[in-house]
């Protein structure tokens, strides 16, 4: 599932100038490797932060990605819990950039979920936000306890870990609900054998999803090119 063109010209053509609207750099599922389960990934555009050694340079701009209405977003994640989907994964990008129509995105993604009987499928956020910058801002933590868990931290590309769903070893996964606690308190401490990645392709751009490991993206571009597969342009170089 992708947001493609016609899903962005539906999604103009029917929004209220009143709708909150997120932008967005991608929407793709199943996503595999952001939380447990099969999930709907909501990629936000616009970042501050900047991390060193990011993957995912192209959603610092704010200039960049669409605008998408979050009609159509929990319209998304309707059709993905139809589909079996157990989560709803927020990344970026910064999502606190964008408090109010996030807030909104959360609200109505648990609108949809107990509309739909599917209590169980939890909503996660990833914020490059340390956990003090959180707790220093009051609309900041609103936002957040309407997901049922949170990774929070800067990337910091010379701290690896083998931590599941975490890029670097200061990153912190907190739940914040019961059903947060549920579904991820076993996972706080687990590690991965290996690096979990996803790869997904949508017409010509291929779309590596997960946290990878120091030196993983170079080699799987490597092992593509060694297969024929070569890239244009790639979001983890400047």
């Amino acid at each position: 599932m992708a947001v493609n063109d016609g899903d962005r010209a539906a999604a103009r053509a029917v929004r209220h100038p009143a709708e909150p609207v997120l932008r967005v750099s991608q929407v793709l599922g199943p996503v595999t490797a952001l939380g447990p389960g099969r999930r709907l990934g909501v990629w936000v555009q616009g970042c501050p932060l900047a991390c060193a050694g990011c993957m995912s340079r192209h959603t610092w701009d704010p200039r960049g990605g669409h605008d998408v209405g979050v009609a159509r977003l929990a319209a998304l994640w309707r059709r993905g819990l139809a589909e079996g989907y157990d989560g709803l994964t927020v990344s970026g990008g910064e999502p606190l950039e964008q408090q109010a129509a996030l807030a909104a995105l959360l609200d109505a993604a648990d609108r949809v979920r107990v509309a739909e009987g599917r209590a169980d499928a939890d909503l996660l956020v990833y914020t490059g936000w340390e956990e003090a910058e959180i707790a220093a801002s009051p609309e900041a933590t609103a936002v957040l306890d309407r997901a049922d868990a949170v990774v929070t931290g800067r990337y910091r590309a010379g701290e690896p870990t083998a931590l599941v769903w975490r890029g670097s070893a200061n990153q912190r996964l907190t739940p914040r609900t019961s059903l947060g606690t549920r579904r991820y308190g076993p996972h706080l401490h687990r590690t991965a054998d290996r690096p979990e990645l996803q790869i997904q392709v949508t017409g010509r751009a291929v779309h590596i999803i997960g946290v990878p490991r120091p030196g993983e993206l170079s080699a799987l571009e490597r092992d593509l090119s060694a297969r024929g597969v070569t890239f244009r342009e790639n979001t983890w170089r400047p």
